[in-house]
C-alpha cells in the first residue's frame, strides 16, 4: 500500500544477516540436481532447502514493497485450491504460500521455495475462476520445473535486499544512474521455453484439478490487448515478466483438450458467478487513500499531509518511500518514515547509513513542525579511482508523532541548480486539512447483471457508464463494446 500501511505499520525492513551472507556465498556453488519435472538431471546453484530460505528471505520484501490486500475469500480460494494442486504437482512436499498484493497492475509471479503472488489488479482482470487457477498452475509450473531457482543470481537477491525505507549505501551511489529503476528488480525473466512448459504444466494442473483450463488460453487474449495498449503502470506487468503470447493461445487450448480427452471427467469447472461474486467491492485501479498527486502537489488523506514537487518531475509513489526526479534523472528527492524514536535518532541513523559526510546542520521548522535540515555529500571511488562525490540535502520533520525523511541527491556540479527545487518540496510539506482532499475514495468492482439482450456497450450505459469509461470496462471484462451480452449475465464496471 503506497506508503500506506505506514510504512506497514512502522515494521522496519530486515537487515543483511548473516543468513543472507550465508546465502549468497553458497549460492555460487553449483551442484547437479534432478529436475522434478522432467527427471533430468541439471546444473543448479542452490539445493531445495537453500531454495526454500531464500523464498523465505524474499517474502517480507515483497509484503514490504508493495502490501498485502485483504480479501479473505478470495484469499481462502487460492489457497485452498493453490494446496491442492500444489499436493497433485511434481513436487507434493513443497510448502506453498500465496499472497494477495496490493497492486493495479496486472501481474502475478512466483519466487524459489513455494511463494506465488497475484496482484488485486489481475484478480480484478480475471473473468472466472478457472482462468485464475490455470494462471496459478502456470506459476506453480515454474516452481516445480525450478525455474525460479535456476534463474536466480546473486546479483538478483542483491538488489531485492536494497530495496528499502532507508537508502542502502551502495544504491544511494547509484541514484544518478537509475533514479525510476524502481520495483523491476524483483521479477525475473524467464525464457520462451520456460514459459512453455510452464504453460504445459498449468494446463496438466488445472485440468487434474477438474477446471477447463482452456479458459487460461483466453487470458492471453487479455494480454495481446494489453501488449497493443502498451500498459505500464508503477511495477512490471505480466508481459515484462512473462514473453510476448504469440502463439501460446493456441497451444494451451490443444494441452487442454488433450488433458480432458485422458482425464475423460464428465464435466469441467470454469465457475464465472461465483468467482465474479468474490471481486465485489475490491478496489480497482489506483487507491488515492494511499496517496495521490493532483497537479505539482502529493496528497497523502489516511496520513493527511501534502507537499508539492516541481513542475516537470516525475513522482513514483511506492509502500515504502516516494521517489521525485527530473526526465533526465541527473537527481533525485527520495521521501520517507523513519523507524527511529526521534529526529535526532532518525538524522544520526540516516547520516550513518548513508556514510555522509555532515558540512551543515540546523535546528529550523516547517510550517510549525520542528524539523533538522542537513547539508552533507557522499563521496565514493568510480573503477578508474576518481573520487565522485554526491551533494545531499536532507531535512527531518516531526509530525503527529512520525518522523519524515526528505533526502535530496545529486551530482555536486549540478547541485546548486537543484537544491531550490529541493527546498521547494521540503519546506512546504504541510498539513492536509482540506476535507475534500482527505475524503477521497478509491473506485470499487461492482457486479451488475445484464437487465436485456443487446450489445456490450448497451449494457454499460444502461449501468450510467461514460463513454470515456467504455473501452477500459470492455478490456476488464475482455469483451469488445458491440459484443452481444445475454438478459441475467454479470459483468464487471468500476464505481
Amino acid at each position: 500500500m503506497p506508503l500506506g500501511t505506514q510504512i506497514l505499520k512502522h515494521k522496519k525492513m530486515k537487515k543483511i544477516n548473516f543468513t543472507v551472507i550465508f546465502l549468497l556465498a553458497v549460492l555460487l556453488i553449483p551442484s547437479c540436481a534432478v529436475n522434478p519435472v522432467t527427471g533430468r538431471r541439471q546444473l543448479m546453484f542452490m539445493t531445495e532447502r537453500q531454495e526454500i530460505r531464500l523464498g523465505a528471505e524474499y517474502d517480507p520484501q515483497v509484503i514490504a514493497a508493495f502490501g498485502l490486500y485483504e480479501n479473505e475469500s478470495l484469499l481462502a480460494l487460492i489457497e485452498e485450491k493453490g494446496t491442492e494442486m500444489g499436493l497433485l504437482s511434481h513436487r507434493p512436499d513443497l510448502e506453498y504460500h500465496f499472497r494477495i498484493l496490493d497492486s493495479p497492475v496486472i501481474n502475478a509471479f512466483a519466487v524459489p521455495g513455494g511463494y506465488i503472488y497475484f496482484t488485486r489488479g489481475i484478480l480484478a482482470q480475471f473473468n472466472n475462476e478457472a482462468e485464475m487457477i490455470g494462471v496459478l498452475g502456470h506459476e506453480m509450473g515454474h516452481i516445480t520445473a525450478r525455474h525460479t531457482a535456476s534463474r536466480q543470481t546473486m546479483q538478483q537477491l542483491g538488489q531485492i535486499l536494497l530495496i528499502g525505507g532507508m537508502i542502502a549505501s551502495e544504491e544511494f551511489r547509484r541514484y544518478a544512474q537509475y533514479a525510476a529503476a524502481g520495483m523491476e528488480l524483483l521479477f525475473l525473466s524467464f525464457s520462451r521455453e520456460d514459459e512453455r512448459e510452464s504453460d504445459r504444466l498449468g494446463v496438466e494442473y488445472a485440468s487434474k484439478l477438474g477446471y477447463d483450463a482452456s479458459e487460461m488460453a483466453n487470458f492471453f487474449e487479455v494480454l495481446q490487448k494489453m501488449n497493443l495498449a502498451h500498459e505500464q503502470a508503477g511495477i512490471p506487468t505480466f508481459l515484462s515478466t512473462h514473453p510476448d503470447p504469440g502463439d501460446r493461445y493456441e497451444s494451451v487450448k490443444l494441452d487442454a483438450e488433450k488433458w480432458q480427452q485422458e482425464l475423460g471427467y464428465t464435466e469441467w469447472e470454469v465457475n464465472r458467478e461465483g468467482y465474479l461474486q468474490l471481486l465485489e467491492g475490491m478496489v480497482f485501479g489506483e487507491d488515492p487513500r494511499q496517496g495521490y498527486t493532483d497537479g505539482q502537489t502529493f496528497y497523502h488523506p489516511d496520513l493527511r499531509f501534502q507537499f508539492p514537487f516541481p513542475e516537470g518531475w516525475e513522482l513514483e509513489n511506492s509502500p515504502l518511500q516516494v521517489r521525485i526526479g527530473p526526465p533526465e534523472r541527473n537527481a533525485l528527492m527520495i521521501f520517507s518514515i523513519a523507524q527511529q524514536r526521534s529526529l535526532d535518532e532518525a538524522a544520526s541513523a540516516a547520516i550513518q547509513q548513508l556514510e555522509l559526510n555532515v558540512l551543515e546542520s540546523d535546528r529550523t521548522t516547517v510550517n510549525g513542525m520542528p524539523a533538522i535540515a542537513v547539508l552533507s555529500n557522499h563521496q565514493s571511488t568510480d573503477q578508474g579511482g576518481q573520487v565522485q562525490t554526491l551533494q545531499v540535502l536532507s531535512y527531518f520533520i516531526e509530525y503527529d508523532g512520525r518522523y519524515y525523511v526528505f533526502h535530496g541527491v545529486s551530482n555536486e556540479a549540478i547541485f546548486n541548480r537543484n537544491r531550490p527545487l529541493f527546498e521547494l518540496t521540503m519546506t512546504n510539506f504541510d498539513r492536509l486539512t482540506d476535507a475534500s482532499r482527505i475524503n477521497v475514495q478509491p473506485q470499487r468492482i461492482r457486479i451488475r447483471q445484464v437487465q436485456r439482450d443487446g450489445t456490450f456497450a448497451e449494457a454499460l450505459r444502461s449501468f450510467g457508464v461514460d463513454q470515456e469509461n467504455m473501452e477500459r470496462f470492455a478490456f476488464l471484462n475482455n469483451r469488445l463494446l458491440n459484443d452481444q451480452v445475454r438478459a441475467g449475465e454479470l459483468i464487471k464496471i468500476a464505481e
